[in-house]
Parts: structure tokens; sequence; C-alpha cells
């Protein structure tokens, strides 16, 4: 993986900038710590920060091919999995290579295919690629988002970085936050709307999305949809095919000229990842992360029926691999909030966010690589919210019904923001787009439609989460369930068969469980681990209080200092509803606004 950015301008003399571009790269270095490189054009000024994974010595970028006196020139973030498919087709139609990386292959599909290329691809990406005689650029993002890719307009020119600090290390572009931007972090924050960056101007390419930009102009547009198709198979026939679908995205995300692991939580997705890959690679390292005597704390809930610790044991035994058991400690944890803001450039999950910052660190340490399970859930059907009655039928994002004592945290000005209903108009709007087939059965559709919102929404925030996390630490994540042939198809499974016996993730189940024990197997869903040590809520509620007592404290400016006075002085129990998902309840209530806090004043952001 990689950091890019970028300065298109074709309709002005821009070469002189470059040390702009170069400083904005330099914002990005861990994301590619391993080489750099610039390109330097009147109208294009393009950065390259590499972390070498395939092809050391031929993946050097930008990387300029010459065809037909037309010189194109591409920078690029990602990693395709069906490279030397699309090579052989390319040398079919008279192409030859100098190297075997995917980037002189991602460059030469646009050359032969233009902005059709895409619909070549299976990976994930975010590229630009300039042509230097049509002076256009193309922009890119992957189907479902993994790979992130940020932009601004600024008159004729087009600004664009892999991360938001990138944007903001230019001198044009600043950190403003307007009441949108609000609405988004208190109404429907860690989440963010498709395409937006948070701050005023700043955008995102949707996933699935192209962009051509010339002549100052943008032409933005989906290249991929999902789509509602009817499935007639057989049971037996959905458990192969999804079987056969699983293991192809599993093994083709194993290739690495670098050493390679997976995470291993003994749950259902990473022990599956963790036993296709076991059969493909010699002396397989897997990963877990706990917390110092989490263990004392552990209190069942219905989202964290039981700990990891167990199922991590049996896994690994299982399948022979060589563990390593990440412990952090409450004080580093609490500690790594800052940081993990930094790595987001905005407000996310707490030290959900920061406790993954510091297990890539660690894991950092041995590989360059990891495979991980996210996705699984949102398009098996994993989480409760796919089973409830009470939320297939709500009128509103599943995990995110606390907005009531969101709006409470704001300060009198600003409860006047519609919070409410800007997060149900998101809710419908979203509905009003999800694929369906006429006359199927209500069943079915309101999997699709429970699907579709975790695909547009749920999803797409902890695969930013997991994106930045890992990145901060130079370590490349790849995600097999995000596989957009496995999401098409999943899509399509009955909900009958893909909640198989009435339970979450079912069908998967069903059809690996020749693979893994039948401990694994029948493993109720548990999320992420998070810390329950009261040591933890003790550090952030003091930072906190410390930021109330601060009247220079920027976050002063638009909360309600009572009730959040309240939050402190009841450890956050007063929170009643979990902020976000399943996991962020009072005192990760509480570690959130240190990190809002934080956010205002290291970003110097400018409230409108």
């Amino acid at each position: 993986m990689c950091g890019i950015v970028g300065w298109i301008d074709t309709m002005e003399d821009i070469s002189s900038y470059n040390l702009a571009v170069k400083k904005m790269m330099d914002t990005l270095s861990y994301r590619g710590p391993d080489s750099y490189g610039t390109y330097i054009h009147e109208n294009a000024l393009l950065g390259h920060r590499r972390l070498i994974v395939i092809d050391p010595s031929g993946g050097q970028q930008p990387m300029t091919k010459v065809v037909d006196n037309t010189h194109y020139t591409i920078v690029y973030n990602g990693e395709l999995y069906n490279t030397e498919d699309i090579r052989s087709e390319l040398i079919t139609h008279g192409y030859s290579f100098n190297s075997y990386s995917d980037t002189e292959v991602l460059l030469t599909s646009y050359i032969h295919w233009k902005e059709e290329c895409v619909n070549h691809l299976n990976g994930i990406f975010a590229f630009c690629i300039f042509d230097e005689k049509n002076k256009s650029a193309f922009l890119a993002r992957d189907h479902l988002g993994v790979k992130p890719l940020f932009y601004t307009q600024l008159g004729s020119s087009l600004i664009f970085a892999s991360e938001i600090k990138g944007l903001l290390s230019h001198p044009d572009v600043h950190p403003i936050l307007d009441e949108q931007g609000l609405m988004e972090i208190f109404g429907l924050g860690p989440a963010t709307d498709l395409g937006s960056g948070i701050f005023k101007n700043i955008n995102e390419i949707p996933p699935a999305h192209g962009m051509v930009f010339s002549n100052g102009n943008i032409d933005l547009k989906e290249y991929w949809e999902l789509k509602a198709i009817e499935n007639n198979e057989s049971l037996e026939e959905i458990l192969e095919h999804t079987r056969y679908l699983l293991e192809d995205a599993i093994t083709r995300q194993l290739i690495s000229d670098v050493p390679i692991c997976t995470f291993l939580s003994g749950g259902l997705d990473s022990s599956i990842i963790s036993a296709v890959a076991s059969k493909n690679v010699n002396h397989l390292k897997t990963f877990s992360v706990d917390y110092t005597d989490n263990e004392l704390y552990f209190k069942s809930s219905l989202y964290q029926p039981n700990s990891d610790s167990y199922y991590i044991k049996v896994m690994s035994d299982y399948l022979g691999t060589n563990h390593n058991n990440i412990i952090l400690t409450q004080e580093a944890l609490a500690e790594a909030l800052n940081e993990s803001v930094l790595a987001k450039d905005t407000p996310g999950m707490a030290d959900v966010d920061s406790s993954l910052l510091l297990f890539c660190k660690e894991i950092k340490k041995h590989v360059t690589v990891g495979l991980s399970g996210e996705c699984a859930d949102e398009i098996f059907g994993g989480y409760p919210w796919f089973t409830r009655n009470e939320d297939l039928y709500a009128d509103t994002f599943p995990w995110a019904k606390s907005v009531n004592y969101r709006s409470r945290i704001l300060n009198d000005s600003l409860k006047k923001l519609p919070l409410e209903e800007y997060v149900r108009g998101k809710f419908k709007d979203t509905l009003s787009k999800v694929p369906k087939l006429d006359g199927e059965p209500i069943e079915d559709t309101k999997i699709r439609e429970m699907t579709y919102l975790n695909i547009k929404w749920f999803m797409i925030t902890l695969l930013n989460r997991k994106d930045r996390m890992s990145m901060r630490n130079s370590l490349e994540v790849r995600v097999p369930f995000a596989d957009h042939r496995l999401v098409e198809y999943a899509y399509n499974i009955p909900a009958k068969y893909k909640l198989l016996g009435g339970r979450e993730k079912g069908l998967l189940r069903e059809s690996v469980k020749d693979l893994l024990p039948d401990e694994i197997i029948h493993r109720k869903k548990s999320p992420y681990p998070k810390t329950h040590n009261p040591i933890y809520t003790n550090i952030v509620r003091d930072n906190l209080s410390k930021i109330l007592k601060d009247k220079s404290s920027p976050i002063l400016d638009i909360i309600d200092t009572k009730y959040v006075k309240e939050i402190v002085d009841t450890n956050g129990s007063n929170f009643e509803v979990p902020w976000y998902g399943q996991l962020m309840t009072g005192p990760q209530v509480m570690a959130l606004l240190t990190q809002i806090d934080f956010w205002l004043k290291s970003y110097n952001v400018k409230i409108l």
C-alpha cells in the first residue's frame, strides 16, 4: 500500500509549485516509508510514497508509460488480485511489460480500456492517471471503498490525497467546519456521508466511482453498483458457490513478496481466513489483541456474549499457527487516543480506534501484510440487527439510536441543529436506493435493505478505521470478504438461506463446517474486543474533567458543559445508549469528547 497526492490544473502552468506537492507527500510518509517519487509537468504535479509489498525494483512510482506517442503517468495506492489475468489479456492485445508489478498492469489497462478499465479490476485501489496529450486526469476508487481518496477543487485546480492531512498541508486548503460537518460528527459520527470529508469543501471519491477531470471540470460517475438478481440455485449449490468465491478471494489476497499474517480473534470470520491461509502459508503467523486484566472485568452482554481468549487458543492449536497475543495496557490505550485522531484526521471511535492503532504497531514488528475479517457480518448477516424485527422495521440506522442523547451534548445555540431529521433523512435516502426484486418475499426485502444500509454506512466506517490505523503503522491490511464478486453474490442469497437455521451468518457457518472446529462454527458473534477495565474509565474521565476546567479548551464552545459534567460524574453511565454500533458506551463517549477537543485544537479547526 502507499500514499498518493496530486495537483492537476489543465488550464494553468503549475510546475513551479512542486514544493507544495512535496510537502503534501511528506505528510503521508508512514503510508510509504520505503521510497518516494514525484512527477512534474506544467499541468500536473503528482507525488507517491511507497510501501513495498510486490516487485521491489519494478513498481516504482510515479510510473510513466508511452503508447502511440502519448505519455500516461500513474500514482496508485492499493493491490490488484487479478493482475496476471489482466496482464495475459493485455498481452493478447499487443502490449508488453517491463515489470511484474500490478502498477504497470493497472496503467496499461487504462491505456487500453480508458475509464472502463475499472470494470476489469479485482482489488483494492485508489489511483490517478494523467494523460499528457489530452491534458486530463482519471481518478478512481475500489468497489467497496477499502482505499481512501480525498479531493478538493480550487478554481481550475483539482487537489487530491490519500488522507485529509495531505490536502490540509496545501497552502490554499483550510480546516473549516460548518453546520453540515457538525451534524456529521454529532449525528452520524464516526460514520460520514458517502463522498464527505467532514471539512467544508473537502470531498472523498465515493466507493465504486471514477472521476474525469479536464478543463477545470469534474465528471464523477458510479461504475459499479449492487443489483438485485433472482437466485434459483439449490441450497447445496449456494453453499458450494459461496465456499468457492470465499476461498478464491482469500487465496488471491495471499500474494506478497514480504511476510504476511492473519488477524485471529477466534470468531468465525477471522478463523475462516486463517484456516485457508494456513494451507498456503508455511508457519503462518496469527495475531490477537486483549487488555491488561480484562478477564477480571469482562461482563457478558447481548453484543459481547463471551471473550475471545479460549477460542483463539482453540483455533491456533487446531491450525498450528505461530500465534502472538498482544496485551495492551489501559494507560497506553488512553495515551494513543490522540494519535488515532492524527491517523484519521477526524474524531473516530475512541479506544476502538486507539487499540487497533497499537495492535497494528505491534504486528508491524513482525510482518508487513495482514488479512482481516471485516465485511463478513455486513454481507452475510452477522449483526444482531439482521435477526431483530424491531431493527429490520426501524426508521433509523440500528447502530445509531443515540441521536437524542448526542444532541444533549451540544450547547443551546447548537441544539437547534436538526440532528434527528438529518440522520433520518440520510437513512430514508439510502433505503430509497436499495435494489430489490418485484414481488419478492418481505423477508428478502428487509434483509436486502439491512445489507445495503450496512455496506453503505457501517462497513465503510470500519474499513476507513482499518485503513487509517494500519497504514499509520506502515502495515497493509487486506479484507477478503470485501471482494466485490463475493459481495454481489451474497447480496442475492435468499434470506431463508442466508440466515440458515435462524442464525446470524447461518449459511456462512454451514459453508465452512468442514474447515473449522465445531466450537468455532457455533460460536455466537462477538465484536472486536474492547477494554472493560475501570482503570481506563478513570483515565478518560479525569482527562475530560481537565478539559472542562480549562477555559481555553475549544470544545467548550460547542458543548453543554453541564450535561457533559454529568457524564463525567457518572463515569459515563448516564449516556445510556451506545454512541455507535455495539462498543461505544459511556467510557468511549468520554474518550470521544477528549478526541474532539484534541482535534479542534491540533487541526486549528475554524467553526462557522
